[in-house]
């Protein structure tokens, strides 16, 4: 079976990730999905085959004889797709022969442009796969999920020479939290790879320094004709608030290696409001200034208007990986290998954004990301061919192969 096949099944499970981390998996549709990956790995012939109680699904191919002092090596996926967009009742389109230009989405009234995703002009002739755009497509990262299940079918299918392999594909990253409960232990690898990104001949082994914000403001309520020197409108507090980040530093506004500020959500009326945002910034020293700046802006509110106007709630997401990555390179420079032999120009890109490999760097287990041929991602625009996720699993293959030198 090849890759894209497998995608257009696994899409049309619903499995959403929910903000409320209250339990995990965040959504117990995520258990459709990992119940129908452990049976096919059943099926495939993987052994150790395992499904935790949080929709963790492992399976361990073994070494093959004379393989056995070789690395053993991880290959992670997360099976949840993103929360603020619809992930039910996905209905992928396939566009073959594509022909390089814009492409209408079914009968949403969206089209997906060359000029918002130049990439495009990258697979023309490729079968193009879509969304009808009223959903996401759930390439992310259902691709990788397709992919790894398809190079390690090909291992056995062939009968290729391979070290041990461990696969786990994992709930909730897409709201943080896919790592946290990876039982590192049971997958018993020496280092893995994250199949979750986007270009092909990208390796990333830098994310963001990242943590989330949220504000509570209380303001005091009195009839507006007689408030002079009284009232404390919550709504317009927070609106000071914004007002005292600076200006440039939010996602549309920056790339690279350049940090931000992110309003994600705000309500509000007089009495109170409330602020949320997502910090992020690939520099620790950079990041820790944020964070104080969030700090500095809360006394100062609470200094003009009364102790308790404004709580600053922080929470800590994941680190830059690059600190614990960097002291390994050779893990960074194998992947490398297996992009050049699959014919691509490795790149080492940063992260503007982070993977279930930056936690579980910070854990112990050193997990850089290699892409998975999908763009648009979180959206009605997201996209991914056929011959890409082929050459993913190339690039897979190549990575399994060079643990063997």
């Amino acid at each position: 079976m090849r890759a894209y096949e497998r995608l257009l099944n696994y899409v049309r499970v619903h499995t959403a990730s929910s903000e409320d981390l209250s339990r995990t998996p965040s959504t117990e549709r995520q258990f459709d999905l990992s119940r129908m990956l452990a049976a096919e790995m059943r099926e495939l012939g993987f052994s150790e085959v395992y499904e935790d109680e949080h929709a963790y699904v492992y399976g361990v191919l073994p070494a093959s004889v004379g393989m056995e002092d070789k690395p053993s090596v991880g290959l992670i996926a997360h099976i949840d797709t993103v929360p603020d967009f619809s992930g039910e009742n996905v209905d992928p389109q396939l566009h073959e022969n594509y022909d390089g230009g814009d492409v209408v989405l079914g009968q949403s009234g969206r089209v997906l442009t060359v000029k918002n995703f130049p990439d495009l002009a990258t697979i023309k002739g490729h079968t193009l796969i879509t969304t009808d755009g009223t959903t996401v497509l759930g390439a992310d990262d259902k691709a990788g999920v397709a992919e790894i299940l398809t190079a390690c079918e090909t291992i056995l299918r062939e009968g290729r020479p391979h070290g041990r392999i461990a696969v786990c594909f994992t709930p909730d990253e897409e709201v943080g939290h896919g790592a946290a409960l990876l039982d590192i232990e049971r997958l018993g690898v020496d280092f893995a790879f994250t199949a979750d990104g986007g270009e092909l001949d990208e390796i990333n082994f830098e994310t963001f320094n990242a943590a989330s914000a949220h504000w509570d403001v209380h303001g005091f309520n009195v009839h507006p004709g007689s408030a002079k020197n009284t009232m404390v409108n919550a709504s317009l507090v927070a609106m000071e608030i914004n007002a005292m980040l600076p200006a440039g530093d939010v996602p549309e506004k920056t790339e690279n290696y350049e940090g931000f500020y992110h309003l994600t959500d705000m309500q509000g009326n007089v009495e109170k409001a409330a602020l949320d945002y997502i910090i992020r910034d690939h520099d620790a020293a950079s990041f820790a200034a944020r964070k104080a700046c969030l700090r500095h802006i809360e006394a100062l509110i609470n200094e003009k208007y009364g102790e308790g106007t404004a709580v600053l709630t922080l929470r800590e997401q994941y680190r830059n990986m690059a600190e614990k990555l960097s002291e390994h390179m050779e893990i960074v420079e194998l992947a490398e290998k297996a992009i050049a032999r699959a014919g691509l120009v490795p790149k080492r890109i940063p992260v503007r954004g982070g993977t279930d490999g930056a936690q579980l760097s910070f854990r112990g287990l050193l997990c850089p990301n290699i892409g998975t041929g999908g763009y648009g991602f979180h959206g009605p625009y997201e996209h991914i061919s056929v011959e890409n996720m082929d050459k993913a699993v190339e690039i897979l293959l190549n990575i399994l192969d060079g643990v063997l030198e």
